[in-house]
């Protein structure tokens, strides 16, 4: 699929779904379509939408065109999906309320939530269950709509897909753990999730 931008400029742009940084053509912000009959391409992504549209991110651009971008996909998986990849999708909606779309799935997915994981998390105001969370099984249709997928010990059981962007969190199990025990394990994800919501949302205004 090729992406189609506008006239030569100097500012770099950002395509914010993958991050790469390109040579720019306007020194405006612009929201592009996407055209698959485009001759004028600049990247290059097998499975984009057609119809998605792509932001192209220039400094001092205003904060009503950042939020006018279409929203990155993340998905979280682990094993179970009963605790880490849980309290990561928390953590992540938590933060980024819709400006990211978020999933979580399990390999092998429990029955129900860690009940210590949803205690660990209504210490933050946090409810797990009320929000509907509950475990699910991965799928491929999940990790191809995802822009990035981070795995959480079970990375060799994730379907690749070029164009997606894949990381592997080294992380404690919480599973017969008790609340004490998960606290750490809830707070480092939650530093992970800021640094990762802070690269999928530029904050310049």
């Amino acid at each position: 699929m090729e992406l189609e931008v506008c006239a030569p400029s100097t500012q770099p742009v950002r395509w914010l779904r993958t991050v790469p940084v390109v040579s720019s053509c306007d020194r405006r912000v612009r929201l592009v379509p996407v055209n698959p009959d485009s001759s004028d391409a600049v990247h290059r992504r097998r499975d984009c939408n057609p119809f998605d549209l792509i932001f192209l991110s220039v400094p001092h651009a205003p904060r009503s065109y950042l939020m006018a971008a279409i929203r990155p996909e993340v998905l979280f998986v682990c094993v179970h999906n009963a605790g880490r990849s849980q309290m990561a999708a928390a953590l992540l909606a938590h933060h980024a309320g819709d400006r990211v779309a978020i999933r979580s799935a399990g390999t092998a997915p429990a029955d129900a939530i860690n009940p210590a994981v949803v205690e660990a998390m209504a210490e933050l105001g946090i409810d797990l269950l009320a929000s509907g969370a509950h475990p699910k099984r991965l799928d491929e249709a999940a990790v191809k709509a995802s822009d990035v997928v981070i795995t959480m010990g079970c990375g060799d059981e994730c379907p690749f897909y070029p164009g997606t962007r894949y990381l592997d969190w080294k992380l404690d199990d919480p599973a017969g753990q008790g609340v004490d025990a998960i606290r750490p394990i809830r707070d480092e994800i939650d530093r992970r999730v800021r640094d990762l919501l802070a690269e999928l949302i530029p904050t310049t205004t």
